[in-house]
């Protein structure tokens, strides 16, 4: 994960970070006695540049990244997220977060300064109680939250989770 980290705060994106699955899997196999090799799983990078927001450009730095570091880099500007979203323009990479689906999943890492960052704009308490909740920003969005937890079969993937349905229901 270190190596993972470096690599990334070597491109010199501006409000990089690594998040989503790469620390909620990394915590919820440990508290489900999982063991899983390093680099099968997806790496999502994050970042905020409204001044270049072209997918080619994340899509060059997945390949800079799969040279320096064989894994599964998925790299995306955040700046032109709320688009797909159907969200109001974010501000930044900590905005983008607060709009992503999951309380567990909107956690993000870095390393800047020699030291170890982290993004988590609701907190760690479901990511680590193993409870799957939907964001404030997908209370309305109810039936992409559900068909994400199919798709990514999580029942069956994290069976010790606590699933929570949205307020809206």
């Amino acid at each position: 994960m270190m190596e993972a980290l470096r690599a990334v705060e070597s491109l010199g994106l501006p409000d990089a970070w690594i998040g989503a699955g790469f620390m909620r899997n990394a915590i919820w196999r440990y508290l489900h006695g999982q063991v899983v090799e390093p680099g099968s799983e997806d790496v999502d990078v994050v970042y905020f540049d409204p001044a270049d927001a072209r997918v080619e450009r994340d899509l060059g730095l997945e390949m800079v990244l799969g040279r320096a570091l064989p894994m599964n880099w998925s790299v995306c500007n955040q700046a032109r997220m709320h688009g797909r979203n159907g969200d109001a323009p974010y501000r930044d990479t900590a905005d983008a977060l607060r709009h992503w689906p999951e309380t567990a999943t909107a956690v993000a890492v870095r390393w800047s300064g020699g030291r170890v960052e982290l993004l988590a704009p609701f907190g760690l308490e479901d990511l680590l109680a193993l409870r799957i909740r939907p964001t404030p920003a997908f209370q309305h969005k109810v039936a992409v939250y559900r068909a994400r937890i199919i798709e990514k079969r999580w029942r069956e993937r994290w069976p010790q989770a606590e699933i929570i349905e949205p307020a809206s229901g």
